[in-house]
């Protein structure tokens, strides 16, 4: 069995919201992130992904679906279950996002200022 994916797996202080760089749309980098490791439940995935609406991650999970980056299983059980998985297409994701990562965490702050004076300049 996999270790719960933890609360705090993104930095609460994370600036996916700024980065130029969006894997399918804002929290679908996320998601596969949050699937690296193995099949996950809605639930679970809500946990380091609270910040997103039930109503939002939901509609990640089906573009998500959609693209061919994961995979949704039904379970025929009594509660009824369902997983997500990524995909191999998912997984070739990976260095796309790492790189992103890195991006961000070379270049942000100067992403951040060039749109505080934009912003200056345009209010």
């Amino acid at each position: 069995m996999r270790a719960p994916l933890p609360p705090d797996l993104f930095d609460p202080a994370c600036p996916s919201a700024v980065t130029p760089f969006q894997i399918g749309d804002k929290w679908g980098g996320m998601v596969l992130v949050c699937l690296a490791d193995g099949p996950r439940r809605f639930g679970e995935l809500r946990v380091p992904l609270h910040r997103v609406s039930a109503k939002v991650l939901t509609e990640t999970l089906r573009a998500l679906e959609r693209d061919g980056m994961i995979t949704r299983t039904e379970y025929d059980e009594m509660p009824p279950r369902v997983e997500y998985a990524i995909t191999d297409l998912g997984r070739t994701l990976f260095p796309a996002i790492e790189a992103c990562r890195a991006w961000a965490a070379e270049h942000l702050p100067a992403l951040e200022a060039a749109r505080a004076s934009y912003a200056g300049r345009t209010a």
